[in-house]
């Protein structure tokens, strides 16, 4: 088994090498690409993951329908439309939104993500089948339970999650 290569990036994304993806998260971290999928129903609730807990950082937390980093030659929807599969067994329409950079500790493991995050979202009214190696729980909330959540349990949710909601909410 190969390992797994994410993409470098300087400060206008612009891929300026590779590197394992572990190393990459370790010592502060360096920046590269990675991406969050926000996935909706018909009637507009959230899909959200429980990251599993044996995830390497921010195990346990719960996020965005799914996220991860494009590999060396990807692009990054066609990542996107990968990891939906790989984690949550299933695939829709995706557009990208925005993109934000941001960097977060994970005390729990000491990794740190040093991140230009493309935002997509989809819309998906089907059967999941979750990877539990990668997914803990999944639960459909609506926009009112999810905030209300947000704000009373913050901890409970990953940094990216936090970061991106406020824009998803109001259209990217």
């Amino acid at each position: 088994m190969t390992e797994e290569q994410v993409i470098l990036v300087d400060e206008q994304d612009r891929a300026i090498g590779a590197m394992e993806k572990v190393a990459a998260h370790e010592n502060g971290g360096v920046r590269h690409r990675a991406f969050s999928v926000f996935i909706f129903d018909a009637q507009g609730r959230w899909l959200l993951q429980k990251r599993a807990d044996g995830k390497y950082h921010f195990p346990g937390l719960w996020t965005n329908a799914c996220c991860s980093h494009p590999r060396p030659g990807e692009a990054t929807a066609a990542a996107a439309h990968r990891r939906l599969g790989e984690e949550l067994g299933m695939d829709c329409p995706l557009t990208e939104r925005f993109q934000f950079e941001y960097r977060a500790v994970s005390d729990a493991v000491g990794l740190t993500e040093h991140e230009i995050d493309h935002v997509f979202t989809g819309v998906f009214d089907g059967d999941l089948n979750p990877n539990p190696d990668e997914v803990g729980e999944v639960r459909w909330v609506t926009p009112t339970d999810l905030q209300h959540d947000l704000q009373a349990n913050p901890a409970a949710f990953t940094p990216w999650f936090k970061l991106a909601v406020p824009r998803v909410r109001a259209g990217g």
